[in-house]
């Protein structure tokens, strides 16, 4: 999960999407729809607050957390047994206006 996030920590959002598309990994599938949650998300706070007219989201933060694990056992020879650890993660995902940021300065 850090590998794919760290390829799109920064970026713009447009740029993210098209990057978590065409990457070959589990993790960014997942991270996809947490990213399009958060632009909702935005676009919904963004609505209360007034609404903006020009917007150009940007990541701004983006990291992973471990999260909880879950152990397992698979039988071993000589009536053992192997532990296996499921991890599990936690993402955290800020998107930020970045023509919002440029007036206000």
């Amino acid at each position: 999960m850090r590998l794919v996030v760290d390829n799109i920590r920064g970026k713009r959002v447009e740029d993210a999407l098209v990057i978590l598309k065409y990457t070959n990994k589990e993790a960014a599938v997942w991270l996809e729809k947490l990213l399009l949650s958060a632009i909702n998300n935005w676009e919904q706070k963004a609505e209360q607050d007034g609404g903006a007219d020009e917007f150009q989201l940007y990541i701004k933060t983006a990291h992973v957390d471990p999260g909880g694990i879950i152990y397992r056992f698979l039988p071993a020879p000589q009536g053992r047994a192997y532990r296996v650890r499921k991890r599990r993660n936690h993402v955290t995902i800020v998107v930020e206006n970045k023509l919002a940021l440029e007036s206000e300065a």
